[in-house]
C-alpha cells in the first residue's frame, strides 16, 4: 500500500463517506423514533402484514415488527440501506481506477516511485475503507436510536443488530470487489460505471425477483444478494458463518483479481 496515496485518496472522497454516513445514520435514527408509535400497535400492524401476498413480504424483508430490530431490518436493512451501498460501490470503484485512466491522471500516479500493484490495492482499501466508515456510523447511530427512544421499554436484541450490519459491511465487500475489478480492466468511466451497474444491480434484481414465488426462487442462486437476509437473521433462521464466509472469499477474491489484473494489463497512459 501506498500510504501518502491512501492519505489524499481518503481526503479527496471522505465529504462523500461522510454524506452518506450521516445520511444512512439520519435514516436509522428516524427509524428508532418511530418506533415507539408502531410498537403500541404490533398487532394490528402485523396482521396487515400477513394479510399481504407472502412473496411481498419475504422479497422485502417484512418478518413482522414484535422487535425494534425486526422493525429496522424490514425498513431499512432490507432495502434502502442495500440501495444506498450499491450506489457508494458502483460510483466509488469507478472514480478510484476507471475514472483516473480515462482522463489520464493515472499516467502521473504511476510516474511517482511507487508501482502499479501498490496503487491498486491502495484503492481498493480506500473503498473497503469508506464501506467500512458508512457501516460504522450507521452502527453506533442505531445503538444512539435505541438509548434514546426506546430506553428499555421495548426489546432490542443488540447482538442481532451487530449481525445484520455485519452482513450488510460483507454483502458490499464482496459487491464492491467485483465493480473495482470491473473498474481495474476498464479504461472507459461510462463503460466501467456501466456494466458495474448492470452486474450490481442484476445481482439485486434476480434476488429481489426470485423472492416473490417459489417459481422464480431458482433465481436467487444466481445473485450473492441471496447471501444477505438481515429478516431471517433477526429470526435467527440462517447458517452466518457459512454466508458471511462466502461473501468474504468473494471479496477478496475480486479484491486480489482486480490487483493482479491491474498489474499486467496494458493501460492507455
Amino acid at each position: 500500500m501506498n500510504a501518502i496515496l491512501f492519505r489524499q485518496m481518503m481526503k479527496v472522497h471522505m465529504k462523500t463517506f461522510m454524506n452518506y454516513a450521516f445520511g444512512s445514520a439520519f435514516y436509522i435514527l428516524l427509524i428508532f423514533w418511530l418506533y415507539p408509535s408502531i410498537g403500541k400497535n404490533v398487532d394490528a400492524i402485523d396482521v396487515l402484514v400477513d394479510a399481504m401476498p407472502e412473496g411481498v413480504g419475504r422479497a422485502f424483508g417484512l418478518s413482522g415488527f414484535g422487535t425494534a430490530e425486526a422493525f429496522i431490518s424490514g425498513e431499512y436493512y432490507g432495502l434502502i440501506l442495500i440501495l444506498l451501498l450499491a450506489i457508494v460501490c458502483v460510483q466509488l470503484s469507478t472514480q478510484l481506477v476507471a475514472k483516473l485512466v480515462d482522463q489520464g491522471s493515472m499516467a502521473y500516479l504511476l510516474s511517482t516511485p511507487t508501482t502499479r500493484a501498490k496503487v491498486a490495492l491502495t484503492q481498493a482499501l480506500v473503498l473497503v475503507t469508506g464501506l467500512f466508515l458508512i457501516m460504522g456510523v450507521t452502527t453506533l447511530a442505531g445503538f444512539a436510536g435505541n438509548a434514546w427512544f426506546l430506553a428499555g421499554d421495548y426489546e432490542f436484541n443488540t447482538s442481532r443488530f451487530i449481525e445484520m450490519n455485519v452482513g450488510a459491511f460483507l454483502l458490499f465487500f464482496a459487491v464492491g470487489g467485483i465493480a473495482f475489478l470491473v473498474s481495474s480492466l476498464s479504461n472507459d468511466e461510462k463503460k466501467a460505471l456501466g456494466i458495474s451497474g448492470f452486474i450490481t444491480f442484476g445481482f439485486f434484481s434476480l434476488d429481489l425477483v426470485g423472492k416473490f414465488s417459489d417459481k422464480t426462487e431458482w433465481m436467487r442462486s444466481f445473485s450473492i444478494f441471496s447471501l444477505y437476509q438481515p429478516g431471517e437473521i433477526i429470526n435467527g433462521n440462517v447458517n452466518l458463518g457459512l454466508s458471511f464466509t462466502i461473501l468474504a472469499v468473494i471479496g477478496l477474491v475480486s479484491f486480489g483479481l482486480a490487483v493482479l489484473l491491474f498489474r499486467k494489463r496494458d493501460l492507455p497512459l
